[in-house]
C-alpha cells in the first residue's frame, strides 16, 4: 500500500491505481475487523466452563471399503511423499528470496506462509501443498477449500508431481477457479429405535 501511495504522490498516471489502493485499503480494514472480532472471542473463551454433558449419538468409524481401488489408492496418505512435496515447495519459495513459515500442524487450511522480502510492499502467499508419487488427482478438504475461497488471490495450491522420482512443482493461484468435483458418499442410513416405535405405532392405528 505504501508503494502505491508513493507512486500516486510521485504523480503516476497508471490506470487503475486508485482502484488498487482502495482494494488494499478495504482488505486491510477487513483483516483488522476480523482481528478485533477474534480477540473478543478469545477473551470470551477464557470464561468458558464445562457444564452438563449430553450424549447425542455415536459413530462407528471403519476403513473406506474402496481404499484399494485404483481411484483411491493414489490418494492414500504417504508421509514420505508429503514431506518431499513440502521440501520442494519450501525450496521453490526460498529460491525466489521469500521467507517461509510452516504451519502444517495448525490445521489452518494451508501448510505454508511465504512472505516477500520487501517490508514496505510485502506480499504474502498462503500455500497448500499436495504431493503425488507420480501424476494424479488432487483433493482439498472442506476446510482447505473454504479457506481458499475466503483468501482468493492470496491463496496458492502447490501441486508437486513425481515426488517418488524427480519432483515437479506446479503452483496455482486461487485454486477455486478450477473445476472441482464435490465427492460425498453415503454408506448407509441410520434410524433410532424411538422413531421406529413411533412410526410403527402410528401405522397400526
Amino acid at each position: 500500500m505504501m508503494s502505491l501511495y508513493d507512486q500516486k504522490d510521485a504523480g503516476s498516471k497508471e490506470s487503475g491505481l486508485d482502484g488498487r489502493i482502495k482494494q488494499l485499503d478495504d482488505h486491510v480494514m477487513t483483516l483488522n475487523t476480523r482481528l478485533e472480532q477474534r480477540l473478543i472471542e478469545l477473551q470470551q473463551e477464557r470464561h468458558c466452563t464445562v457444564d452438563d454433558t449430553r450424549h447425542y449419538g455415536q459413530a462407528w468409524v471403519l476403513p473406506h471399503p474402496e481404499r484399494n481401488a485404483p481411484d483411491f489408492i493414489s490418494m492414500v496418505h504417504d508421509e514420505r511423499i508429503e514431506h518431499r512435496a513440502i521440501e520442494e515447495a519450501i525450496r521453490y519459495e526460498r529460491s525466489r528470496g521469500w521467507q517461509v513459515e510452516s504451519v502444517e500442524s495448525e490445521n489452518r487450511g494451508f501448510d505454508l506462509i511465504s512472505r516477500s522480502p520487501d517490508l514496505l510492499g510485502q506480499k504474502v502467499r498462503f500455500i497448500e501443498v499436495k504431493g503425488r508419487a507420480s501424476i494424479g488427482e488432487v483433493a482439498l478438504t472442506d476446510n482447505e477449500y473454504k479457506t481458499a475461497d475466503r483468501l482468493k488471490g492470496d491463496y496458492w495450491l502447490y501441486v508437486v508431481y513425481n515426488c517418488a522420482t524427480l519432483p515437479e512443482l506446479h503452483p496455482v493461484n486461487d485454486p477455486t477457479r478450477m473445476d472441482w468435483i464435490p465427492r460425498v458418499r453415503i454408506e448407509h442410513y441410520l434410524v433410532n429405535p424411538e422413531s421406529i416405535l413411533q412410526f410403527a405405532q402410528d401405522d397400526e392405528v
